[in-house]
């Protein structure tokens, strides 16, 4: 029986531990970017996922220079 809430491809790492063990510590860009490469190819196509995760990883590049240059 499958969990629509917490699905296999979020609790099937061979370490046993979940996606969201490791998330919840994280701001939401970098996260989302972790669960994307988490569940790579886990869930139809892994270059979707692997996009998804770039997307992310380059927003919060972009917040992180913003940040920056306010503090400058």
């Amino acid at each position: 029986m499958t969990d629509p809430t917490n699905p296999d491809h979020y609790r099937s790492h061979p370490s046993g531990v979940e996606c969201i063990t490791i998330t919840e510590h994280l701001n939401f860009c970098v996260g989302n970017a972790i669960k994307y490469l988490w569940r790579a190819g886990l869930k139809g196509d892994a270059l979707t996922d692997l996009r998804k995760a770039r997307w992310y990883v380059d927003r919060e590049i972009v917040r992180l220079e913003q940040e920056a240059k306010t503090r400058d």
